[in-house]
């Protein structure tokens, strides 16, 4: 029987002229002061959450592994303020900012922290597995570079339905090592699919240093293996973010070609909550301090006169009673059915479905 092959979607694109080696900044826009306000308040949301997420798991009401954005804000708000609402995200376990920044409520992020059926993923995901079809969150991966090749997927997918989404897949540093990335930007780049991987460089694959890791520790260089455009930005400035995260967004939509960016932007905290950090110095520690992100921009903002002090302390107070809100819900809102734990194992009804519990009997009498 003859072998039938069915063609690879491929979109006309420019010649390859390899990977970019410029700031990353692009083609900068001056920001309007009501934007400004409107970045630091939601990289203040993001900031108290991570706060309150922290507490909680003291205090026992959030269980698992559990990681934060706190310092990362910059970076997070930035690369969402260059997507479209109808674009795909993918994303690792370091993900409650971006389903914030997305758009979902603090409510149904903390929720889904707490275990509880009114979470963004009905309380079955947790804190690294968060999803929402609706706001275009296609998950948070708990497998190290998980999502990297499903995003390439999707990316793929919108090419078939001939689409102008762009699909962008968030990961760690730690994930550029991986055999899955190389193989992404090689398939992204060789089928002209329109996808931004973007590498978040903190500096630590959980608590080893780039260098240590990494022969070339500037991964945006990466990109050059595979004749894909490529650009560094320092990920604790927001509109930086946002303007080099423009340039990759509509160069993945237009050109209908992969794109890679790295943002450099150290975490302040531990790798997940539990992590003391103690491979960290005390000068370390006062450093990354001193970069914060959050505060830096309240600074400027205060110094530029486009938010006075007694402004910048009433909105503090709005967005911390507005988490405090998200976790009072989360904390009255109800357990999942245990009956429900299979619900959303498939899409569609399976015939044969293995639906049963650990202490269930084999057979039935």
């Amino acid at each position: 029987m003859a072998e039938t092959t069915r063609a690879r979607p491929r979109r006309t694109s420019a010649p390859r002229t390899g990977a970019g080696t410029g700031s990353g900044t692009g083609a900068t826009t001056a920001p309007d002061p009501e934007e400004l306000v409107g970045y630091y308040r939601r990289m203040l949301v993001i900031r108290r959450f991570e706060e309150r997420a922290a507490r909680a798991y003291t205090e026992a009401k959030i269980g698992g592994y559990c990681h934060l954005n706190l310092g990362e804000e910059a970076t997070v708000v930035g690369l969402m303020a260059a997507l479209r609402p109808t674009d795909y995200l993918f994303t690792n376990y370091r993900e409650h900012g971006y389903a914030l920044a997305k758009g979902i409520s603090a409510e149904r992020v903390m929720a889904e922290l707490y275990g509880r059926s009114t979470g963004v993923s009905k309380g079955w995901g947790g804190s690294m597995h968060m999803f929402d079809a609706q706001a275009r969150l296609l998950g948070g991966y708990g497998i190290v570079g998980g999502q990297v090749p499903l995003a390439t997927g999707a990316a793929l997918a919108v090419t078939y339905k001939g689409g102008d989404e762009v699909v962008m897949c968030q990961m760690g540093d730690g994930t550029a090592a991986i055999g899955a990335f190389h193989e992404s930007l090689n398939i992204a780049a060789l089928w002209d699919l329109p996808v931004v991987f973007v590498v978040v460089n903190n500096g630590l694959g959980m608590g080893t240093p780039v260098e240590a890791s990494a022969a070339e520790p500037e991964l945006y260089r990466r990109g050059t293996a595979y004749r894909m455009d490529s650009a560094r930005v320092d990920g604790t400035d927001v509109i930086a973010v946002r303007d080099a995260a423009r340039v990759a967004v509509e160069h993945a939509r237009s050109r209908s070609r992969p794109y890679l960016l790295e943002t450099v932007s150290p975490r302040l905290r531990g790798h997940s909550v539990v992590d003391p950090a103690r491979y960290r110095s005390k000068e370390e520690r006062q450093a990354l301090l001193e970069r914060d992100p959050v505060a830096a921009l309240a600074d400027r903002l205060e110094k530029d006169g486009v938010l006075t002090a007694e402004a910048r302390d009433a909105l503090d107070a709005e967005v911390t009673a507005e988490v405090e809100a998200a976790a009072a819900f989360a904390d009255q809102s109800p357990e999942p059915e245990v009956s429900t734990l299979f619900d959303y194992t498939y899409a569609t009804p399976v015939p044969g479905e293995q639906r049963r519990l650990p202490a269930d009997p084999v057979f039935r009498s």
